[in-house]
């Protein structure tokens, strides 16, 4: 029997006509550069759970955001590590007009204006016990109540000139009530990225101890944050969100959720973004150490990987070793 006339891997050959044949092409155009910035005067403190990530200080932030432009990077995404004596309940330091996230943001947009800078609108890095919202004396999150502490914060964070507000809490309805917010405080253009489908992860343990949260936490979040088995729950949240008024929906984490990351971006056909989370960039830096994997092909892989599920960008925090590597 003769060999096909088909031969795939002629294709395959030579470099040239790999990247002329190439599908899917992922570009510095497709990240947003994730950062922890704390309040204290110390320029970087590395998070021991992430190797390689430092928080940073307001001035480091601001360096960070110039090199953004220089990479070509879109947009940054802020996350706060404040003084616990700032902590509460309620939260109530995230409402503070001069407080950190409305620093930093105005610091970054002065020293680089043109790149995007999304802030998350959840309450777990400013509260004294470590959830997304007010609790009630049996430890359950309260949804309209929190909710309308996150108008507040989106609203001051757009008024620090924050250009994306992403609420990460996964409250019922609170995309609607920011967006109502936004547009009566006069900030008609402000873009709401809404963590639509957010599921209850192990991988978010490096993130909650940069943030500082991990030590208050006392229960899990699993009465508002999503059930790993559900995908059908999924596509629900995200077009609840769209039809409050969401300009871009999230998938968080990212690799085990890929499948959720392919539904969304080809059944409801809006921007759709992949959080490449904390605990996935720990078991790279962790494998890379050890020289069990080669750490540059292995976040480019990560990057192809997102980009051929079909999200329209992916958070990462190695967003500028990837900017140098993919261009």
């Amino acid at each position: 029997m003769a060999f096909p006339a088909t031969r795939l891997r002629r294709t395959r050959q030579s470099d040239w006509v790999r990247r002329l044949t190439r599908e899917t092409r992922p570009t510095v155009d497709d990240l947003v550069w994730s950062m922890i910035i704390h309040d204290g005067t110390e320029a970087r403190i590395p998070i021991t759970a992430m190797p390689g990530i430092d928080r940073l200080n307001i001035d480091e932030a601001t360096k960070a955001a110039k090199r953004a432009q220089e990479l070509g990077i879109p947009a940054i995404a802020i996350f706060p590590n404040i003084d616990p004596s700032k902590k509460d309940d309620e939260g109530s330091e995230a409402l503070n007009p001069n407080g950190l996230i409305p620093e930093v943001i105005r610091a970054m947009k002065a020293a680089a204006p043109d790149v995007g800078i999304i802030c998350d609108v959840a309450l777990d890095p400013f509260t004294s016990h470590g959830h997304d919202g007010l609790i009630d004396g049996n430890g359950y999150v309260l949804n309209d109540e929190t909710s309308k502490l996150l108008v507040a914060q989106a609203i001051v964070q757009a008024q620090a000139g924050a250009d994306i507000v992403a609420p990460s809490d996964m409250m019922d309805g609170r995309v609607g009530a920011i967006r109502t917010g936004l547009e009566a405080a006069g900030h008609t253009n402000t873009l709401i990225l809404s963590y639509a489908a957010k599921y209850v992860s192990a991988f978010y343990g490096p993130y909650r101890e940069a943030v500082g949260s991990a030590a208050l936490l006392k229960s899990d979040k699993k009465t508002y944050q999503m059930d790993f088995g559900n995908t059908q729950e999924a596509i629900r949240e995200v077009a609840m969100d769209i039809e409050e008024g969401a300009d871009m929906v999230m998938v968080k984490p990212g690799l085990p959720y890929l499948d959720i990351v392919q539904r969304v971006s080809r059944e409801l056909h809006v921007p759709t973004l992949a959080f490449h989370v904390s605990g996935e960039y720990a078991a790279i830096q962790a494998s890379a150490q050890r020289g069990w994997i080669e750490e540059e092909r292995a976040i480019v892989e990560i990057i192809g990987a997102f980009k051929r599920a079909g999200a329209s960008g992916v958070v990462t925090y190695n967003a500028d070793k990837l900017a140098q590597l993919l261009s």
